[in-house]
């Protein structure tokens, strides 16, 4: 629940949103952000466009664990086209270069085992990542070719749903920073014919629940007939997950009254149960309010990243 500030409520949690086709990340934040009056909100993992699916919206506090969701492994699926390759290596690109396709189910099977575990991989032109204080995209559209380094990614799963002989659906589950664009692209390279993306679904960040992911229209929906904005909120936060869930997958810490005050005053507690070494989320024992996330390190905690309390 949130109560309503100058520029907006002073709301915290995190809302799943299933983004559509043709809609930027930015711009279904906004819409979002403007939907809930909400003071402070961003997203965590920007998807193209042409892609639909998953993007955790975070409001208040719970941007202060973004970064968490930004480093998480995702799951995706994905159509691939044999036969032809673009400049973006999806359909938004110009085509350059088409060849015949003659690939059988279990060539394809084959192909793609070499892509599971870690393995290198170069970012495509067209991605958002930054050479010079600009995107590499930016250099892309002028056709300036920029060097580009390529970067260790994990592929935790790679299965294929379907395939035609054309196109083939493929479940990815995948470490932070892994192009499923280049990925296609690579495997349309291996088996000589070049391939690219017509579709992409992000279907899971990290340990978020794909059941709670909703889409702008259906929140809206939700609140269409509601003839006052503090019904309009009520309903609006029921949808929201609390702070906490951006960070569930790290080890749970409990701390008395005195050690929560000493902590949250910037001091080091030292514990008194054994605790794994690293980072850890933690919470008042009495309260059970969740204070924020801290580093365990010779049965010390410190603080990382801690909410605000007032």
């Amino acid at each position: 629940m949130g109560r309503r500030g100058k520029k907006g409520r002073d709301i915290d949690g995190v809302i799943l949103v299933d983004k559509h086709l043709g809609c930027s990340s930015n711009h279904l934040l906004q819409q979002i952000k403007r939907l809930y009056n909400a003071n402070k909100a961003g997203h965590t993992g920007s998807l193209d466009p042409l892609a639909t699916g998953m993007l955790p919206i975070c409001f208040g506090e719970a941007t202060k664990f973004s970064q968490f969701l930004l480093d998480a492994d995702k799951t995706y699926e994905v159509t691939a086209h044999l036969g032809v390759r673009t400049t973006t290596s999806d359909a938004d690109g110009d085509v350059v270069e088409t060849k015949p396709v003659n690939v059988s189910e279990e060539q394809f099977m084959q192909a793609i085992q070499q892509f599971k575990g870690t393995t290198e991989q170069v970012p495509s032109i067209y991605s958002a990542l930054k050479y010079e204080g600009k995107p590499y995209y930016y250099y892309a559209r002028l056709g300036i070719d920029i060097p580009r380094k390529s970067r260790p990614i994990t592929i935790f799963q790679l299965e294929l749903l379907k395939f035609d002989g054309v196109n083939a659906d493929l479940r990815v589950r995948c470490s932070k920073g892994t192009y499923i664009r280049s990925l296609v692209d690579d495997i349309g390279q291996v088996l000589g014919c070049g391939a690219y993306v017509t579709r992409l679904h992000r279907t899971e960040v990290a340990n978020y629940p794909a059941e709670k992911m909703q889409s702008l229209e259906v929140i809206q929906q939700q609140v269409a007939e509601l003839d006052s904005d503090e019904l309009r909120f009520e309903t609006l936060d029921t949808f929201l997950l609390p702070v906490d869930a951006a960070v569930d997958n790290f080890p749970v810490v409990e701390l008395g009254d005195c050690q929560s005050h000493s902590l949250m005053h910037g001091q080091p507690v030292k514990l008194e149960s054994p605790c794994k070494q690293g980072i850890v989320r933690i919470y008042d024992n009495a309260s059970q309010r969740f204070l924020g996330i801290g580093q365990v390190e010779n049965g010390q905690l410190t603080s990382k990243r801690l909410v605000s309390t007032a």
